[in-house]
């Protein structure tokens, strides 16, 4: 009985996997594409757009655990974390929409209309985003089954992936007819009309079975000292930090890497099937080698165990990034296999990642007696956007440090600005991250001593509960 109650049918897995598609048809954007937009379309400096990516987390700094604890409170006819996707999945699609219209105003105006747009989009994705994340952790007890999830989760993130590298600079072609402002405005429309469709789909879709224990109090003081006494959770935290710094230092470097230093190129396969541009090319060439590194997650991890899986996973994806420094411009097809490699040992990355987080909120209750999934997936949400600020203000800094200058022909110095960021600081950050999940210390046996202890205390098992 206890199995059956566990299990996941297709449906609903495919349903709430569908919510990190819609999430990603913005993320990849933001994390492939969004810092270009900035220099090379909206007309702002990297400069301004870095330091404008760091600011923003201030306000996210505030947002992220308010967000947990209003989500772990939330009490409705639909549970405490689907009726955000109800609720927030139109204004979702309109913010981004908004995010990527180029204002005729000053460059002060296009400035401060991009902080607002910005902040106001980050607003609306941690409040879609911190109850969708922590819905994995209640839609079944069962970690195993968790982790199944969570590989249809990123089978569906990395469609989102193949999306946005492969087709947007093609539907930016297509809606602006030679005018990319325009361009970009309806691509990203027509993103942000799937995504709420995709999030409507996840709420109709799922359930959540798993409630918390009647004994819990509404303490956020308390919430909060136990999180921070979560040793798990204290390290994939920190690791999702150097794991984002890796992934947006190299994704947004990427398009000027190809653009400015390589020369120009494209995959005979990916120019049969219309994506000739050599951003695309590289960027979906990537991301196919990521979905296929993705697909074999579940096997891998079955073998290995999470732990080692992310460690030697990320480890591996980070090292391939160095021949991006050290090979010769002319080398580009020696750049495009280590890209394809590195895309592949990253599949794993994220989808063990979610599977973990949930995993160190098993432990928090029953370490601490207590269960606050929201909090947790929204301070692993701010850990992962802390990555992505850092990341994305290091890598339009040092842009600019490298005297960058938006459509013209780069000096020497601005080149080997470009492959120091791509090949070497991302490299850096994510053999970092790995680094530090070499301490963790929750395995497979661990991990299903938790589940049937926790499933002994919610009255699932006719045993007492031990004694922690």
């Amino acid at each position: 009985m206890k199995k059956e109650r566990a299990k996941i049918s297709l449906l609903e897995k495919v349903g709430y996997s569908a919510g990190d598609g819609a999430l990603n048809l913005f993320f990849q954007t933001f994390v492939n594409y969004l810092l270009f937009f900035y220099t090379d379309i909206f007309g702002i400096s990297a400069a301004v757009a870095g330091t404008m990516f760091l600011v923003t987390r201030i306000f996210d700094a505030v947002t992220d655990p308010i967000m947990g604890f209003i989500s772990d409170r939330t009490m409705t006819k639909y549970g405490k974390f689907r009726p955000y996707l109800l609720w927030l999945a139109i204004p979702f699609g309109v913010i981004g929409f908004f995010m990527f219209i180029t204002p005729d105003f000053s460059d002060t105006g296009k400035i401060v209309y991009a902080y607002i747009t910005y902040t106001m989009m980050m607003a609306v994705y941690t409040a879609i985003n911190v109850p969708y994340a922590a819905l994995m952790g209640v839609i079944t007890p069962n970690s195993i089954e968790r982790t199944g999830v969570s590989s249809y989760r990123f089978v569906a993130a990395y469609l989102g992936l193949l999306v946005v590298t492969g087709l947007t600079e093609q539907f930016v072609e297509f809606f602006g007819n030679g005018n990319e402002q325009i361009g970009w405005m309806w691509t990203m429309g027509l993103y942000g009309v799937v995504a709420a469709g995709l999030f409507l789909f996840t709420f109709f879709t799922t359930k959540e079975r798993v409630l918390p224990t009647k004994e819990e109090k509404i303490d956020l003081s308390t919430d909060w000292k136990d999180l921070l006494a979560n040793k798990p959770w204290v390290l994939i935290a920190g690791a999702t930090v150097f794991q984002l710094m890796y992934v947006v230092i190299k994704g947004g470097s990427s398009p000027y890497l190809v653009d400015y230093y390589l020369a120009e190129h494209t995959v005979s396969f990916f120019e049969a099937i219309g994506i000739g541009s050599s951003k695309s090319s590289f960027l979906t060439s990537g991301a196919l080698a990521t979905l296929a590194g993705a697909l074999l997650t579940k096997y891998i991890a079955s073998i290995f165990d999470k732990k080692k899986t992310y460690v030697w996973s990320l480890a591996l994806s980070a090292g391939f990034c160095l021949p991006f420094f050290f090979l010769d411009q002319s080398q580009d097809e020696l750049i495009y296999i280590s890209n394809i490699i590195s895309g592949f040992f990253f599949g794993p990355v994220s989808v063990l990642q979610w599977a973990i987080y949930t995993d160190t909120a098993d432990f928090g209750e029953w370490k601490f007696g207590r269960r606050a999934t929201g909090l947790i997936m929204a301070a692993s949400l701010f850990a992962l956007k802390m990555g992505v600020a850092i990341g994305g203000a290091l890598t339009g800094w040092m842009l600019a440090y490298f005297d960058f200058q938006p459509n013209q022909v780069q000096t020497e110095e601005s080149l080997y600005g470009i492959i120091f960021l791509a090949g070497i600081i991302s490299a850096i950050a994510g053999i970092c991250g790995a680094l530090l999940m070499v301490l963790y210390p929750l395995d497979g046996e661990k991990m299903e001593q938790i589940e049937v202890e926790l499933e002994a205390r919610r009255g699932e098992l006719d045993e007492p509960s031990p004694t922690v």
